[in-house]
């Protein structure tokens, strides 16, 4: 009787892994790909004429993997940005002292970047907070400005940060454009940027950052070169590299300038 039971009870189990058995192991889903972002310039070098009054960037980017639902409610951002090269800067503030005005106080911040523009597909706010901007360094109001010298009045350095930011700004190297990106389709999108006449030569940086949702994904980054050619080329490499010969020729230059401007506009 016992070994009876104990034969049916194995045939109930055997019956009923026999299904299971059949299927076989259930294959695992591959987990998703990360989503990721990348560009490309219209072109890796500008140069710059005597009569360069300014430029359209035009900078192309594809989302690596994005997800479809996310991508159909519209709510992948990207923001670019084109940061030039790192200087020493030094904001002077006027006062009127016996009646002439005159630099009274100053301060030097090192590595400001000498032009920063950025486009965005929304209004800055709607794409994220404060506090992502800030650990980014993303935007005109979030550039890390490190003065060269530890004040011990931070209320008057942030004042002179104010005061660097508006010149930047109202000369038109630091610029904003919202909406100056736009996606073409799914996942390509369009940057343009600004570069203002006086843009400084060197190798300027894009970068591109992602977000969903609000949050940070990734970023990429591309170099930029802007150079002088022409006239203004030549001058610049003779300065550089035959100074003391530059220096010779702008003094005679000069001589010859005025003598003839003596000759010219002289009473007889």
């Amino acid at each position: 009787m016992r070994r009876r039971l104990l034969a049916t009870l194995a045939l109930a189990v055997a019956a009923w892994a026999s299904p299971a058995a059949a299927q076989g192991p259930v294959p695992l889903q591959p987990p998703p790909l990360p989503e990721g972002i990348q560009i490309g310039l219209s072109t890796d070098v500008i140069r710059i004429t005597a009569d360069f009054a300014g430029a359209d960037l035009t900078i192309f980017g594809s989302l690596e993997n994005p997800d479809p639902l996310i991508n159909r409610q519209g709510r992948y951002d990207v923001v670019v940005v084109l940061e030039g090269p790192g200087r020493l800067v030094t904001v002077r503030r006027k006062s009127r002292v016996l009646g002439i005005w005159m630099n009274t106080q100053s301060e030097s911040f090192v590595n400001v970047p000498e032009s920063y523009s950025i486009a965005t597909t929304r209004m800055p706010q709607d794409i994220t907070d404060q506090n992502s901007y800030r650990q980014l360094a993303l935007g005109t109001d979030f550039i890390h400005i490190q003065p060269a010298e530890i004040v011990d009045n931070p209320a008057t350095l942030q004042e002179f940060r104010t005061a660097l930011r508006e010149r930047k700004e109202a000369v038109g190297l630091f610029n904003e454009r919202i909406g100056g990106v736009q996606f073409l389709s799914s996942n390509l999108f369009r940057a343009s940027l600004r570069l203002a006449p006086d843009v400084p030569v060197g190798t300027h940086k894009a970068r591109a950052f992602l977000f969903r949702n609000g949050l940070f994904i990734k970023e990429t980054s591309a170099q930029l070169a802007i150079v002088k050619s022409g006239f203004e080329q030549m001058l610049f490499r003779l300065s550089r590299n035959h100074s003391l010969f530059y220096g010779f020729c702008a003094v005679g230059l000069a001589i010859v300038t005025g003598w003839l401007g003596r000759i010219v506009f002289r009473r007889d």
